[in-house]
Order: C-alpha cells, then sequence, then structure tokens
C-alpha cells in the first residue's frame, strides 16, 4: 500500500518502536530552534536523513515524555518517499539504518514494521503502560549506587507500606476525570481518562540498587507522589479517593510531584496490530 507523495515519489509509511534513557533531553518531542535544548526527536529525524527521502522524514510520536523521563518502549509513525521506481525499504533496512546513524548512545530503535498510509501512531494506541521505580532507605543521595540515580526516586523512608498503596491504588481504577491530579494551568481540555490496571509491590533487587526497592505501574507523577505519601503514612487510602473526587489540581495533597527519572514509559500497544491483512501482499513491495 504506497502512495504517491512528491511528484515522481512513492511513500511508505512505518510504525517504529524505540527506547531512551531521558537524562540528556528535554523530552522525546523534538525542539525547534533551541540549541540549549534537545528531543529524542531530534536525533531520530536527523539519523532519518540518511535514508534519502525525497521529502524530510518527520516521526509523529505515540506518547509524549517529559524532560528526564525514560521509554522502555515509545512508538512513533514516519513516512519515507522513495524515487519512483525504487521499492519501499524493508522494515528491516529502517531499523538498522536509523540504529546505524543515530548519534546519541543513550536512544536505540528496537523494531520497524510496514503500515496502512493512514495509520497514526498516536490515535492508533489502545493502551499505554508506565512503570515509576523507587529505591527506599537513601537518607543521602549520594548512598544510591551511580548506575541508578538517574533511573529511580531515592526515598529516605525506610519502607513503604505496599499494602496500603495498593489499597489506595484500587480508587484510581476504571474510568474517572482525573483533572485533580492535572498540572495547574495545563492547557489540556479532557482529563477524563480509564485506567485499566495498577499494582504496587516491592520487587526483587537489580545489581544495581539498594536492597528495598518497590514499582508501581501508574500514569502520572502526581498519582505516584501521592501513592508514596500513603506508603509513608501521611495520606490515608479513603483519602486518594477523595483527592480524584475533588477534581481539583491546587488541592495541598497536588502539589506534590514525583520526580522525572524515575518514570519509565513501558510499552504503547496496538490492538488492531497485525489483525488487518496488513502483510507482505497487501502493503506492496518491500
Amino acid at each position: 500500500m504506497s502512495s504517491c507523495g512528491a511528484v515522481g515519489s512513492v511513500r511508505a509509511r512505518y510504525l517504529v518502536f524505540f527506547q531512551y534513557l531521558g537524562t540528556d533531553f528535554n523530552g522525546v518531542a523534538a525542539v525547534r530552534g533551541n540549541h540549549r535544548a534537545v528531543g529524542v526527536q531530534n536525533f531520530l529525524e536527523e539519523a532519518a536523513k540518511r535514508l534519502n527521502s525525497v521529502e524530510p522524514v518527520r516521526f509523529t510520536i505515540s506518547s509524549r515524555t517529559d524532560a528526564g523521563v525514560h521509554a522502555l518502549s515509545n512508538a512513533a509513525h514516519l513516512d519515507i518517499h522513495r524515487r519512483s521506481g525504487l521499492p519501499p525499504y524493508s522494515p528491516e533496512v529502517v531499523a538498522q539504518a536509523l540504529n546505524t546513524h543515530l548519534r546519541h548512545r543513550a536512544i536505540r530503535v528496537l523494531k520497524a514494521f510496514r503500515v496502512p498510509n493512514d495509520f497514526h501512531a498516536r490515535h492508533a494506541a489502545t493502551s499505554r503502560t508506565y512503570l515509576y521505580r523507587l529505591a527506599t532507605g537513601c537518607p543521602w543521595p549520594d548512598q544510591l549506587p551511580v548506575f541508578e540515580q538517574n533511573v529511580c526516586w531515592a526515598l529516605q523512608t525506610t519502607c513503604l507500606d505496599v499494602a496500603a498503596m495498593q489499597e489506595a491504588a484500587q480508587h484510581l481504577l476504571g474510568t474517572h476525570d482525573f483533572s485533580a491530579f492535572q498540572s495547574a494551568g495545563s492547557p489540556a481540555t479532557n482529563t477524563v481518562r480509564t485506567l485499566q490496571r495498577v499494582s504496587v509491590s516491592s520487587g526483587p533487587a537489580s545489581p544495581f540498587v539498594l536492597p528495598q526497592e518497590s514499582s508501581s505501574l501508574l500514569q502520572v507523577r502526581r498519582m505516584t507522589a501521592v501513592l508514596v505519601a500513603v506508603g509513608q503514612g501521611t495520606l490515608t487510602p479513603t483519602q486518594v479517593k477523595a483527592i480524584l473526587e475533588s477534581q481539583d489540581p491546587l488541592g495541598k495533597y497536588q502539589a506534590r510531584v514525583a520526580p522525572a527519572r524515575g518514570l519509565f514509559l513501558k510499552s504503547v500497544l496496538y490492538d488492531d496490530f497485525g489483525k488487518r491483512g496488513w502483510d507482505r501482499k497487501e502493503l506492496g513491495p518491500h
């Protein structure tokens, strides 16, 4: 399924999955006209120039992440226009070329797929999963191993009441207006979201973390901060329900924001992906 773009060219669309450590970036989105800030997208698009597309390649990002936030797997679609008579690149060639020419070691393309030309990486996504990592028992920042300093939230608290955090998290499940956890003054007009799953659990220590670590699948850093307050005993699970129902982003407890460095976009899912005959035959030559 190819279409003509620029005169004498053929357009092919790809869905790519990629990961990054967000420490060095001003978020995933490209930063235009500011040489002191850069987004992950800037490096992806710079690498894509080597694909020799007739028209500039632009990545449409599925899920935006803030400065300092990481991604185990984000997604984006891009169009490549090849000169007439040249077949579209195979997905494998696209992924390999991007990785070969990426100029930042903290970014890696995981996989590429050929998709229909009307596919949209953001609109077609059916769910997103986030992971927030915490390390407990860190009275001083320098007690955290250097390998973990930018990828988790170090807490002085020796331990957290995980059961209370899990109880509080259940109040967030389902479809709600999450405006209470929105940043004050946010331009977002729709704050209704469906939270399908939340879990809070103690995890085994990795080679780089302190013996005590807990992780939770959460969508918002403000939600994480509220759940941590429950784990520390300064909020009750019932109060979390009241905060949600208040729909007030200026509440005193909502001023707490978990640091960006502990948050990971874990995955972006597409329920229909691969189920609509998006095979080599339908999409044309690779």
